[in-house]
Order: C-alpha cells, then sequence, then structure tokens
C-alpha cells in the first residue's frame, strides 16, 4: 500500500458572510464541487472544489469538518477524500487524504472520537479514516460485491454495509476492527440506515425492488417488503416512525411505517430530467424519471431533502406527508448530502 499522503491548501473567502443558519451540505458528481446551502434561504453559502466524482459527504457533529468520497469516474477510479475544516466565516481549510490501493470510496459515516468510516468499493473493504491526520485506522474487508452505502448504530460499535453486487449486508465490528457476518437481503442491496434506537436496519434492494428489515441486535432477518421502482436510498425519521424511500426508477418518495412496516404514502416529484443527463452515471435507462436518490432528513424532523440527480435540484418535501415545500438549485447531478448544525 502507498504511505498515506495529506496536502493542505487554504483558501480565504472574503465574499462568503457569516453562516448563523443550519446547512445542507450538497455534492455535485459532475461539476466535483460541494456547496453549502442555507436550509432556511435555500441558497448556497459557497461552493467548494472537491475531488473528481464526489458521491458522498459526512460532517462532524458540530459541523465544521467536511469529508467527501471522491469516488472518480467510469473508467478512472478515484482513492482520495476531501476533508474541509471550517476556521471561520471567511477561512476555510481543504486537504486530501489519500487512500492508496483502496479504490471508489463511497459510503461514510462519522464515528466517535472524531474517526470516519468509508467504503471502498474496488478493494471490498470498509476503512476507519482520522479526518485530520489522514491516517488509516483500521482496514476491514467486507469480501463482497461492490460495498456501497454504510449506516452504523447510535454508540458508533457496529458498522452495516450494503453490497449491490452481492445483494448482502456485511455486519461489521468496529470496536474489534473484524467482521462478523455477510446476511443476505435482496438483489442490489445498496441503501441503508439503523433506527435512532439502534434495534433495526432497514435495506433497500433496489434491483428486487424490496426493502430488507434486520434486527441489529440478533442480525436475524425480520420483513421482506415490497416497494416498487428501484428503491436505491433510505432515510429514518428522527422518532424512529417513518422510514423514507427514494425510488430511481420511478421518481417516486415512499414513506413506510416502522411499527406495522405498511406504506402509508408515496408521491412523484413532478420534475424532467436536464438536457445532457443522459450522458451521467445512470445514463438514461430511467427514461423521463428525475432520478431521485440522495436522502436527507432534518433533525427536527419537520423536512427532508431529496437530491434529483437528473435534475440539477434538491426538493425540500414533507416528511410525514411528502408534500412539496420548496426546490434548490444545485450544481450538475446533486447526490450526497448532509445536514449540519449552526455554525458562527
Amino acid at each position: 500500500m502507498r504511505p498515506t499522503r495529506t496536502g493542505l491548501a487554504v483558501l480565504l473567502l472574503a465574499t462568503v458572510p457569516g453562516v448563523a443558519t443550519a446547512g445542507l451540505l450538497v455534492a455535485h458528481k459532475s461539476d466535483d464541487t460541494i456547496s453549502l446551502v442555507d436550509t432556511d434561504t435555500g441558497r448556497a453559502q459557497v461552493t467548494l472544489p472537491t475531488g473528481v466524482g464526489p458521491h458522498e459527504v459526512t460532517a462532524s457533529p458540530d459541523g465544521r469538518v467536511w469529508v467527501i468520497s471522491d469516488y472518480g469516474r467510469r473508467d478512472s477510479p478515484g482513492s482520495t477524500l476531501t476533508v474541509v475544516e471550517w476556521a471561520g466565516p471567511r477561512r476555510v481549510a481543504t486537504r486530501v487524504v489519500d487512500l492508496g490501493e483502496h479504490r471508489r470510496p463511497h459510503g461514510l459515516a462519522w464515528l466517535p472520537g472524531d474517526r470516519v468510516a468509508v467504503t471502498t468499493e474496488g478493494s471490498r473493504h470498509l476503512l476507519v479514516v482520522d479526518p485530520k491526520s489522514g491516517k488509516l485506522l483500521q482496514r476491514i474487508a467486507t469480501g463482497q460485491e461492490i460495498s456501497h452505502m454504510l449506516a452504523t448504530t447510535p454508540d458508533g460499535t457496529r458498522a452495516f454495509v450494503a453490497n449491490i453486487g452481492s445483494g448482502s449486508v456485511t455486519v461489521i465490528d468496529l470496536a474489534a476492527g473484524r467482521k462478523l457476518r455477510d446476511i443476505e437481503t435482496g438483489a442490489g442491496a445498496e441503501g441503508i440506515a439503523v433506527t435512532p434506537d439502534g434495534s433495526q436496519v432497514w435495506v433497500s434492494n433496489r434491483a428486487a425492488d424490496t426493502l430488507t428489515v434486520i434486527d441489529a441486535r440478533t442480525l436475524e432477518v425480520l420483513a421482506e417488503i415490497p416497494c416498487p421502482g428501484f428503491p436505491i436510498r433510505v432515510a429514518v425519521t428522527p422518532d424512529g416512525r417513518r422510514v423514507l424511500v427514494s425510488c430511481a426508477r420511478s421518481g417516486e418518495v415512499a414513506v413506510f411505517d416502522v411499527e406495522t412496516r405498511a406504506e402509508r404514502v408515496r408521491r412523484k416529484l413532478d420534475l424532467a430530467p436536464v438536457e445532457g443527463s443522459a450522458r451521467r452515471l445512470f445514463g438514461d435507462r430511467f427514461g423521463e424519471s428525475p432520478v431521485p436518490v440522495g436522502l436527507v432528513i432534518d433533525p427536527d424532523g419537520k423536512r427532508a431533502w431529496v437530491a434529483a440527480t437528473q435534475a440539477d435540484v434538491v426538493v425540500v418535501i414533507d416528511p410525514e406527508t411528502l408534500d412539496v415545500q420548496g426546490l434548490i438549485a444545485t450544481g450538475r447531478e446533486p447526490d450526497g448530502m448532509a445536514h449540519v448544525a449552526a455554525r458562527p
């Protein structure tokens, strides 16, 4: 493995005003940028360069450090993380963490102790990284194909990795630094989320058009639920009562009840793909769908944001009714998002 390297560049942002409200980080896969959007106004406060093909982003609990996975392009796999640090409203520091032989970084999760977990599809691993020093603290093999998205228990001791190519979820003991087992879920296992109480794992199997519910403690499969439309991302409301699912092929968002596991409501996003979107990652495989993928719920549970990757907008919706509350214009191909706390 190549030695880990970190490079530091300081950007002076004289035009950036103080940010007093909470923000939404939005990664743009086709622009190689990330924006911080004011969640009250819907305006981008700043847009910064990342590595090639930023797919996902996570942020520290105080919102001052952001980590972005630089996935790369179809024929040019990435192997870096971009780390952004806010040192005040007019001063931002960015650096690059080199993951060496570990290619195609994707899913991210912030862990206790200011560590970050990241999946790497190319090497079939989950890595734990110190974003400040750039050191790789743990290297845990999943042994599965296309280890993509990642979710962790609230205490950060256990990770669940969704493997698209294997149709499985890999369970990892982060405290011990070892793999526990693989759980078969369904073809195209991709979206994944843990309920706030840490008791259940919800997985979206995009090719099977199903959701799988796993007991996070016993690791037994509790249920398989139909979910047509190519379910691709999953998010649980802060109260643990509802699960939101973005469906890429049908261009819909669906809500499921955690207790009954029944679908409560489904709404189609009335958006069209932008010109040239057929040349992007998903091509034209979903026809006129705006291809909703990235999905984030506000910590207060009153709003959710859905990234319509082929329409170049983020849709603001009510997490219970799915009523559209607004649209946020973004860069090209928005996808990975993260909510960040208010900053001075």
